[in-house]
């Protein structure tokens, strides 16, 4: 490179320097002839000028990709950082031997990104330093969110080239209280009237009857010993035979009224660190044969109360949910027979959502109302319709059936607590002694002292943990 060189890339430099590439920095580099000088550190897109003590007459860059120069004078170069990474910049003296091998490093500008992120996430203590060509972020942020927002920033800064040495701190398990809360009433109506008539004479005979009583056996029944047997087995069974003549005549009633109400009421607890799955299953498992080639297998289908979730703690107390809950049993009423085994259905209520909620809020995530009816009438054609003596020949069939289920997530932030600050089940009771059970006729005692005490806590809160 000529003199002549050197004084043109001078001129562009300080054309540059006044214009949008403002020197940010100076260093003197401390030249010992043939021995190279420490790194220089340039920040990507900003400028660096260096003062050399020694006057050079030649100087190169060995990736001009990475970084580039040009001389302000003899002893001045103008270095500018275009992309992360290191390269070599050479000084020559005016008689061709080497002054020194500058180490330049360019790295990010990482005083621009410290600025924002104190602007975005004011009061989180992060760390921010430069390796190689990227950034590393160290520290403790409060939330996961923030932890993102501060990766976000930095990859603008570094794409594909940030190292995250960050941790969450806080809180950061959760404990989900789930409530299955179902309710089953059923109302059941059936008024039937039957209708017999049979011949006791020689000469004539034969029956007839409606309903039940077209069976003559049922008939004969009523004029024996006043009953008769029904296929529903009827509760309320009135029966009623008298005679004319040669001709018995029964008429049998009957009226059944069934009511019932089923509750089902579970209260599962899962603990979960935060960005973790947790499982529960509180039921059993039910074999299902399965034909294969070696003959029959068995599978194992679960049933009972189901909660899959993992919970995420997006920022201070507020806790984002994928929750997967499910309550199934053994339907008896329905079942199927395959290669000699008898096997039952399920009835299943199944819900999948994700929601977003504050330690201790709760919230209704699902919800099901069902209304089953039927209304049967069945009669003799045209003898039904008769007014009055009609309803002989009737009979009249109500049911209604109605189910509603709800369940109910609250989510608590938790901390471990001291395994004697804690109740279990059995700390309620205390084994009575063979003196106590055969002379007193104690069964159980309640424990005296601090063991008393806690067993009398309730259940209802958070097992093992405390909430915040």
């Amino acid at each position: 490179m000529s003199m002549k060189t050197f004084i043109l890339a001078g001129v562009m430099g300080a054309a540059l320097a006044t214009t949008a590439l403002t020197p940010v920095a100076a260093e003197v580099l401390r030249v010992a002839t043939g021995q190279a000088s420490s790194a220089l550190n340039v920040p990507m897109n900003r400028a660096v000028v260096v003062e050399s003590d020694v006057p050079f007459a030649e100087l190169s860059i060995a990736n001009p990709g990475i970084a580039d120069i040009s001389t302000l004078s003899d002893r001045s170069i103008y270095v500018l950082g275009k992309a992360p990474g290191r390269t070599t910049l050479t000084l020559l003296s005016p008689d061709g031997k080497l002054i020194s091998n500058v180490d330049v490093h360019v790295t990010p500008d990482i005083a621009e990104f410290k600025e924002r992120l104190q602007q975005i996430l004011p009061g989180e203590t992060i760390e921010v330093r430069t390796a190689n060509d990227g950034i590393v972020l160290s520290g403790t942020v409060s939330s996961t969110a923030k932890l993102d927002r501060a990766l976000d920033l930095a990859n603008r800064y570094a794409p594909d080239r940030v190292s995250n040495l960050m941790v969450v701190g806080g809180t950061q398990q959760v404990m989900l209280k789930v409530r299955f809360a179902e309710m089953q009433r059923s109302v059941t109506k059936n008024l039937s009237a039957s209708l017999g008539i049979n011949s006791t004479s020689a000469d004539v005979g034969g029956s007839i009857g409606t309903g039940i009583l077209a069976d003559a056996t049922r008939l004969d029944q009523i004029f024996t010993d006043g009953t008769t047997t029904s296929p529903n087995e009827a509760v309320g069974r009135f029966g009623l035979g008298f005679t004319a003549g040669a001709l018995e005549f029964a008429v049998l009633l009957e009226a059944l009224e069934s009511k019932g109400m089923v509750r089902t009421l579970a209260e599962p607890n899962l603990t979960a660190l935060s960005g973790q799955e947790a499982k529960f299953l509180a039921g059993g498992e039910y074999p299902i044969p399965i034909p294969d080639n070696d003959g029959i297998g068995i599978e194992y289908k679960p049933f009972g109360v189901e909660l899959n979730f993992t919970p995420v703690v997006v920022d201070g107390d507020i806790i984002n949910l994928t929750i997967n809950a499910a309550v199934s049993s053994i339907d008896t009423t329905m079942a199927l027979e395959a290669n000699g085994f008898t096997v039952n259905a399920f009835k299943r209520r199944e819900t999948s959502t994700t929601v977003e909620m504050r330690d201790g809020e709760s919230f209704a995530i699902a919800g099901l109302l069902q209304d089953d009816f039927r209304d049967i009438n069945g009669q003799v054609p045209w003898l039904g319709d008769v007014p009055i003596i009609g309803a002989l020949f009737r009979s009249a069939e109500y049911q209604r059936a109605q189910s509603e289920l709800v369940i109910i997530v609250t989510p608590h932030l938790v901390t471990p607590v001291q395994g004697e600050a804690l109740a279990l089940p059995t700390d309620r009771v205390r084994i009575p002694t063979e003196r106590e059970l055969f002379l007193y006729g104690d069964v159980a005692t309640s424990p005296k002292g601090a063991a008393g005490e806690v067993a009398r806590q309730d259940f209802s809160t958070s097992y093992g943990y405390v909430m915040e």
